[in-house]
């Protein structure tokens, strides 16, 4: 067998999810995956409680999110998105940015959550009035057109399913239908609501029937996250996915520091007209004769052979202290 050199494996970018315990649509994320980028996918911790405008608040509390960051950290993922559109739009803008906050002094380089994400998205866009599609409630739907107009987004027509769960169950058919029954005339985008329903295979048809974007949260989730890492979600037919990719910052120019050089500094002109017979400073010796100590108190002559156990301040040592 010859002697075959492998190389690799290629260093992928990582794009970190963190998505609510239900979340079952794993595959659909990667369908806007570039090659060369892995998600690194970990979910919220389970509670007993259907889909509503409590469990939308139990999966983004600040708690349970900051621990989720903090396991996505250790395989270092460019960007951490929170993948769940009730649970980044029920406390309103402020709480959505407060979640991008807690996210960033979790660890995360960067953050995302899916109703930032569609902000971000109608914005670019142009897009100031919307068709809006859900799979939930009617309570659930009216905090979603709440967080909208907050941000200037007038929902102006609204389909929802009123299901409390197995919403990725939903077929595309009924998902088409619903669509088309929101669109009015006004609409200048629809925007399809929930991680948890399936969108991907509906987008381009429903653009090229409509004549308008057609966003959902899974689309504008992915093509957030990997703009922040410099990448293009990928999806063919999706009109969001053509928006030119923003221009990298510029680099800081590269300057070379300079050494720092420990220049010695002159010695005080009271030490340099010293006679050079005085002795270095901090050398104990003998006091010489005629010194008289402070107080004025001139010791006795030591015993023969005895060493001098005082402390001497020569004259450059006072002249310093001058």
């Amino acid at each position: 067998m010859p002697n075959v050199q492998l190389g690799g494996p290629h260093q992928q970018q990582g794009v970190g999810i963190v998505a609510p315990f239900d979340f079952a649509l794993d595959r659909e994320l990667w369908r806007w995956t570039p090659d060369g980028v892995t998600v690194h996918l970990t979910r919220t911790p389970f509670v007993p409680v259907e889909v509503s405008l409590d469990l939308a608040r139990m999966v983004s509390e600040h708690e349970t999110l900051e621990l989720q960051v903090r396991a996505l950290t250790a395989v270092r993922p460019g960007v951490v998105a929170y993948a769940c559109t009730s649970g980044s739009f029920v406390n309103g803008v402020a709480g959505e940015r407060a979640m991008c906050e807690a996210m960033r002094s979790s660890g995360a380089p960067a953050a995302v959550t899916t109703s930032g994400a569609l902000i971000e998205a109608l914005s670019l866009l142009g897009a100031g009035r919307v068709s809006v599609v859900t799979p939930y409630t009617a309570s659930v739907t009216e905090s979603l057109t709440d967080y909208l107009a907050e941000e200037g987004v007038r929902a102006v027509g609204i389909e929802y399913l009123g299901l409390t769960r197995d919403i990725w169950k939903v077929p595309y058919q009924d998902l088409i239908d619903m669509v088309t029954r929101s669109v009015t005339p006004d609409a200048e985008a629809v925007f399809i609501s929930c991680t948890n329903l399936h969108s991907y295979d509906t987008l381009a048809l429903l653009e090229q029937k409509l004549g308008i974007p057609v966003l959902s949260a899974n689309q504008v989730t992915m093509w957030a996250a990997l703009r922040h890492i410099g990448l293009q979600a990928t999806g063919p037919g999706q009109s969001l996915l053509d928006l030119p990719l923003p221009a990298p910052l510029p680099e800081p120019p590269h300057t070379v520091p300079q050494p720092v050089l420990d220049v010695p500094q002159p010695l005080p002109q009271s030490v340099l007209n010293l006679p050079p017979s005085l002795p270095p400073a901090g050398i104990d010796v003998p006091p010489p004769s005629g010194y008289t100590p402070p107080g004025g108190v001139v010791p006795g002559p030591d015993p023969p052979g005895a060493a001098f156990t005082g402390t001497y301040t020569s004259a450059v040592e006072r002249a310093l202290i001058v």
